[in-house]
């Protein structure tokens, strides 16, 4: 099964940029989807982005969709979540999943249509 590490995470200024990484290992990204998701305190968790491995597909939510970018590296077998023009609401830990393409049920923006996690990172917008 693939494990899944994010990093990238920290404090940034509103207007500001991060870019988030999440790096397979176990098994290759190949043939899988991936999602982004975060979770403000007291919040459910809740999606961000998603991108299929094998076809591009890419999907955002729409507090994000034109300041976030998802994108994938075949070579190092990581999925990144470059953010832009970042808000205070943006605060959360963000997590990286994945499913095996074959096994995907449901939506791309329910936490439930994902089997693996990352162990998430946190991200801090200051106003």
């Amino acid at each position: 099964q693939v494990q899944l590490v994010e990093s990238g995470g920290g404090l940034a200024q509103a207007g500001g940029s991060l870019r988030l990484s999440c790096a397979a290992s176990g098994r290759a990204f190949s043939n899988y989807v991936v999602g982004w998701f975060r979770q403000a305190p007291g919040k459910e968790r809740e999606f961000v982005a998603f991108i299929n491995w094998n076809d591009g597909n890419r999907f955002y939510a729409d507090s994000v969709k034109g300041r976030f970018v998802i994108s994938r590296d075949n070579a190092k077998n990581t999925v990144y979540l470059q953010m832009n023009s970042l808000k205070p609401e943006d605060t959360a830990v963000y997590y990286c999943a994945a499913q095996l393409t074959t096994s995907f049920r449901g939506s791309v923006s329910s936490p439930k249509s994902y089997d693996y996690w990352g162990q998430g990172t946190q991200v801090t917008v200051s106003s």
